[in-house]
């Protein structure tokens, strides 16, 4: 039986949450009706528009553009400032609701999740059937929409919800690729930024179905491992599974909005660092040992894309971790300016498990002295944390830095 996955996307989220809450204090303006932007302050970064209603949609205003540019586009367009704590209310009464069908759930970002369908499918008489109650039951409850993919894999799900909107239900089953996916723009892909899009269109690639039907080792040879990840996606092949929020609990993560958005993947990387220090010394001051690491971007349009990786053997030292991370940022990053930066850890362990060691965790026995001396071992590098946490739990988190170095 294939898995059957629902992804969920509240329709202008941030825009229909404000709506909903500008009404509820007496407005008689619905900001959905007219032209309106979610937006804000430039010198505090969010001088873009975060989230736009379908009238503004039709005088070209487009998410992630300057206000500005939106106000001269549009002169009369109504302009309301982010109440990110209003969200978070609106975004959790959702997950509670939904967690009412089922407790299989992964919320992704603060407006979609990903719900899986299939120990529940038994319930209803069709995915159809029951994608519509939820929707209709988010509507009745919480008075905004949503749209709802359905698929066998998280990717086809998500491409499915993006799908005509607002408040609307589609599959995307492998037989209905090649109708409904294949003939989009390579650029309306999930994790196909900008730069990658262009850079296909250059090589003659335009649609969805042209890159499914590249030669795989061609991709490889111009994008690295991300060739890999557009061929499977534009294929619908994904096999990552439906994390629910209780298995994300037993993680340990770190992340940072960045003063300015980067596009030096040398910054990117000792951004990484700090993080990685963060994380594993929760981590070590958790008694835990690490997995599955993961890696997350946030662009400055606010697209978020994510990777992760199994640890050869369960770590949290900081070197692993971040070998780990800069691994996986190379395999993920576009090129686009990157707003925000994540590591997380998963797959816990206690420290005091017996674990299954690998090959690289063995002592260097054949080599000579002067290359072991260059890979100093997992124990010595346990023994550099504890110094380090020793020193900082002493003399305070500055006393000492770690120095930077590439991989």
């Amino acid at each position: 039986m294939h898995p059957v996955i629902f992804h969920i996307d509240v329709n202008s989220a941030y825009l229909s949450w404000s709506a909903l809450e500008k009404l509820k204090n007496g407005s008689s303006v619905d900001l959905r009706t007219i032209p309106s932007i979610i937006g804000g302050d430039e010198k505090s970064r969010h001088g873009i528009v975060l989230a736009k209603s379908i009238p503004a949609k039709k005088y070209g205003i487009c998410t992630a553009e300057p206000v500005a540019a939106a106000l001269r586009k549009c002169p009369t367009l109504v302009m309301e400032p982010p109440n990110h704590d209003l969200y978070r209310r609106y975004s959790h009464a959702m997950m509670e609701l939904l967690s009412s069908f089922t407790p299989d759930l992964e919320q992704v970002s603060i407006d979609e999740c990903y719900l899986d369908f299939t120990p529940i499918s038994h319930l209803y008489a069709s995915p159809e059937e029951a994608a519509a109650l939820i929707r209709d039951r988010i509507f009745d409850a919480l008075h905004f929409t949503v749209n709802i993919g359905i698929a066998h894999t998280k990717v086809l799900a998500k491409m499915a919800s993006d799908f005509e909107k607002p408040g609307k239900i589609h599959t995307l089953y492998p037989e209905e690729i090649p109708v409904k996916m294949w003939p989009l723009p390579v650029s309306d892909l999930f994790m196909v930024g900008q730069r990658s899009a262009n850079k296909l269109t250059g090589f003659g690639i335009r649609t969805i179905g042209e890159l499914a039907h590249t030669d795989l080792s061609f991709l490889t040879a111009h994008f690295k491992s991300h060739g890999r990840l557009m061929w499977e996606f534009a294929n619908g092949i994904d096999d990552s599974p439906v994390l629910s929020e209780k298995q994300k609990a037993k993680g340990i993560g770190n992340s940072t909005t960045l003063k300015e958005d980067i596009t030096d993947p040398g910054e990117a990387e000792k951004v990484l660092l700090a993080l990685s220090e963060s994380v594993s010394g929760r981590l070590r001051k958790a008694g835990q040992l690490a997995g599955t690491v993961a890696v997350e971007i946030k662009y400055h349009d606010f697209i978020k894309a994510s990777h992760q990786t199994q640890t050869l053997s369960p770590c949290n030292t900081t070197d692993e971790i971040h070998r780990l991370a800069c691994s996986l940022f190379e395999q993920l990053w576009d090129g686009r300016p990157i707003r925000l930066l994540g590591i997380r850890s998963s797959r816990l362990i206690s420290e005091e498990e017996p674990i299954q060691l690998s090959i690289f965790d063995l002592p260097l026995t054949r080599e000579p002295v002067q290359a072991a001396a260059k890979m100093p071992s997992s124990q010595k590098l346990k023994q550099l944390d504890t110094a380090l946490d020793s020193i900082r739990q002493k003399y305070g988190r500055d006393a000492v830095k770690r120095g930077y170095k590439t991989y």
